[in-house]
């Protein structure tokens, strides 16, 4: 018996239909059981129809074929997906914008995601007037969870509460809406006014994911209270991982009847780049936004013995202060007990010798460096496969591209004492911007193949305090989008007709198309 999602459509326009009674006649008439606990697990109500249940394979397949039923799909577990990047987009402080804050004081934007951290600064209500009269939702967040006028609502479908254990609903909420907080940085990186699109929205909290994942029934039901609760734009970082036909997809179900209701939903590209025919959120009616970068990049620095620098990608807020380390690539500190040469050189588990990195910078032929750091390694220079992503580091790392890790092997080698050290992060903002990320997936449209998602193209940002995102460095597009058409009033149409140019050294452009 396994949980199934059972999508009726549209709610039927007699008054006299009550879905939660027409969901439980189902179950008794298919299952012959009187009684429904612990087979009705959700029961979709107040902006489509539909539920939630356990099932099995013969029922699934007798209620799929019923009258009024569109699709029955099994409920499966979807995935999750700074402070210049505004600036960088065009929307610095009273330039190159007409805010108009009436409006944006009276948007709601609901955030599908991982929940959030009530207390953070950006999402202060200081300044801050009552939720719109539009606004029926609730503050349901839980143990030690309170809303407040810039925070106006929350609803849990984790039973873990509203809070964010994960930290990227946290992140997610604080980039679209978030309260200005000047001086903001991480350990001193990336300093400056940290500042959602449209920090004068409200924001409402719907939390669907854990560690886990983020179950297809609880989006189904975040989709259905967001809006009737009255919300204006839906921000959702959450895919499938492939693309999915409409009828099974919940963000493509959940968006449409959104739409119906003249409610946009934004929702990420998905990761799954540079690959083409990865494009996972293909459903016409939802805004569908890729990964790309800024002007600002986090290079870390790695000075060998002899002179040469080479600039890999990291936030490391740690460094060696200059000091030069013993060198030693992974393949000459194998354990040879455990592990073949081939798996030491990429440091994998169990596999480095203690007495011979303990002390030392260990090269690793991959992206870990965790058992270099478990083995007592001061520092650690790893590959790095994802150029446009700088992961936070535990440790003095660099993750460099594979040529210079090969320049670095070929330093070793000449040497009979290799020396170096890991510089501490520092900014550039030299880079070509902006440049789609190397993981945001690619068209085309597998599912609906003659629909072009024209409009398709992260950051410091808040948490349990000002951190970063590990590998959500730069930068992660759907949050962003989110807040540039709550800020412009913008609709999907003109995302689709307009194209907007620029780069790091000039404003934003229009130029209309067609």
């Amino acid at each position: 018996m396994k949980v199934y999602v059972v999508y009726m459509g549209a709610l039927p326009s007699s008054e006299v239909y009550t879905p939660m009674s027409d969901h439980m006649n189902i179950l008794q008439g298919i299952t012959g059981e009187s009684s429904n606990e612990g087979r009705l697990l959700r029961s979709y109500k107040r902006s489509f129809n539909g539920f939630a249940a356990r099932l099995t394979q013969s029922e699934r397949e007798r209620i799929a074929n019923m009258e009024g039923v569109v699709s029955v799909f099994p409920n499966k577990n979807l995935q999750l997906q700074t402070t210049t990047s505004w600036d960088f987009m065009g929307l610095k402080k009273g330039k190159a914008t007409n805010r108009n804050l009436p409006v944006e004081s009276n948007t709601i934007i609901g955030v599908i995601d991982a929940g959030i951290t009530p207390e953070s600064e950006s999402f202060s209500d200081k300044g801050f007037g009552p939720p719109p009269q539009k606004w029926k939702g609730v503050c349901s967040g839980g143990k030690n969870f309170t809303c407040n006028n810039k925070l106006i609502g929350a609803r849990d479908y984790t039973s873990e509460g509203s809070r964010d254990t994960v930290g990227h609903g946290t992140h997610t909420a604080s980039t679209i809406a978030g309260n200005a907080i000047q001086d903001a940085s991480f350990y001193g990186l990336g300093n400056g006014t940290m500042r959602g699109g449209v920090p004068a929205s409200k924001i409402v909290s719907y939390k669907v994911c854990t560690w886990l994942g983020c179950s297809s029934d609880s989006i189904l039901a975040a989709f259905d209270d967001a809006i009737a609760d009255g919300v204006d734009i839906i921000s959702i970082s959450v895919n499938m991982g492939y693309p999915s036909p409409f009828e099974e997809d919940p963000v493509a179900i959940g968006s449409f009847h959104a739409i119906a209701k003249g409610i946009l939903t934004v929702n990420s590209a998905g990761n799954n780049g540079p690959e083409p025919k990865t494009l996972e959120s293909v459903a016409p009616w939802i805004l569908t936004v890729a990964a790309s970068n800024t002007n600002r990049a986090f290079i870390t620095k790695v000075v060998l013995g002899n002179g040469k620098t080479l600039v890999g990608k990291s936030v490391n807020t740690f460094g060696l202060n200059g000091t030069m380390y013993p060198l030693v690539y992974g393949k000459s500190a194998v354990n040879s007990s455990a592990c073949s040469v081939e798996s030491a050189e990429k440091c994998e588990e169990g596999c480095l010798q203690e007495s011979l990195v303990k002390g030392k910078v260990v090269v690793c032929n991959s992206t870990d460096s965790f058992e270099a750091l478990a083995n007592g390694a001061v520092a650690g220079i790893s590959l790095n496969r994802t150029p446009n992503v700088a992961f936070v580091t535990s440790f003095p790392l660099s993750a460099l591209s594979q040529e210079d890790l090969n320049s670095l092997v070929s330093y070793i080698k000449s040497e009979s004492s290799p020396v170096a050290t890991v510089l501490r992060t520092e900014e550039s903002f030299s880079q070509l911007a902006p440049v789609v990320a190397a993981f945001s997936s690619r068209g085309p449209n597998t599912i609906a193949t003659d629909i072009l998602k024209v409009y398709v193209y992260t950051i410091l940002f808040a948490g349990d305090e000002l951190r970063m995102m590990i590998g959500v460095v730069e930068h992660d597009g759907d949050e962003h989008k989110a807040g540039g058409m709550a800020a412009g009033g913008a609709v999907k149409a003109s995302a689709a007709t307009e194209k907007h140019i620029s780069d790091r050294d000039g404003e934003l452009r229009k130029l209309t198309v067609g």
